[in-house]
């Protein structure tokens, strides 16, 4: 079986971390596998959401800890190992933001360390009630200085480092009130409203859903006066495309419309 499975409905593409055995765990083949797919779905216009979720009991427990201590074999102690790897889950984490398509994570289980940052990595999060998330690598000695990364351009600072420094767990109802995940599910309604919330973005007109993904990203990082100036190009942008001009035809002659997206 694939260690990243994936299936299309309609405009969705849902990518499924598949291997439970080893909890879903970032190893080389696994990281590797996500990378290839995401250089796929940049280029595939009619794909217009993306889920990514993971098999059996949960989401994705974070690196493969056993592959980082084979790394500790060379020469030199496993420093250009842990560089490379470290280096390539950054790459995969980047992609989740530079993918034209909107990704929303779906997590059930535990979500932790790398596993964690990969939610916070992903535009969006439907957790199912009773999912656990931790950046929990001080407990064995690891800072997850990486998956800070990620956690802490989601969630207030302290909130992140008090997640860091301890290594505790929270709970989905924690994890949405400091704005690590969007929704919970119920029990047993996981897919079914991860999979409401994607078709509703890919209903949308996927040209401008990707100008305002990645003006949403960019603009974030900028002084206010050039977030203004660099939207005000963006919006300019947008307002020009044919698929635009017929929404507003549409919308003002209270008709669906008729894009080509």
């Amino acid at each position: 079986m694939a260690l990243l499975e994936r299936v299309d409905n309609g405009a969705v593409a849902r990518l499924t971390l598949n291997q439970p055995e080893k909890l879903n765990a970032l190893s080389d083949a696994m990281l590797a596998a996500l990378n290839e797919e995401f250089q796929k779905l940049k280029g595939e216009t009619r794909i217009r959401s993306v889920v990514l979720a993971g098999s059996g009991k949960v989401f994705c427990a974070g690196h493969d800890l056993k592959e980082m201590t084979q790394g500790r074999q060379a020469e030199d102690g496993g420093k250009s190992y842990f560089a490379d790897l470290f280096t390539r889950c950054a790459k995969v984490m980047t992609a989740i933001r530079d993918l034209p398509q909107p990704v929303i994570a779906q997590v059930h289980g535990i979500a932790t360390a790398a596993g964690c940052q990969m939610v916070a990595s992903c535009d969006l999060a439907v957790a199912e009630e009773g999912t656990r998330f931790g950046v929990n690598g001080v407990n064995i000695g690891l800072f997850c200085s990486t998956p800070m990364v990620a956690l802490s351009r989601n969630v207030p600072r302290k909130h992140a480092f008090e997640m860091l420094a301890t290594g505790d767990f929270i709970g989905a109802e924690r994890a949405l009130e400091i704005g690590l995940i969007n929704r919970i599910a119920p029990h047993g309604d996981l897919q079914a409203s991860t999979d409401t919330l994607a078709a509703s973005i890919a209903s949308k007109l996927g040209a401008a859903v990707k100008i305002g993904k990645r003006a949403f990203y960019s603009q974030l990082e900028m002084p206010l006066d050039a977030a203004y100036d660099h939207t005000r190009d963006v919006m300019v942008e947008n307002m020009l495309h044919r698929d635009t001009a017929e929404g507003i035809s549409a919308f003002i002659e209270k008709r669906p419309p008729e894009w080509n997206q």
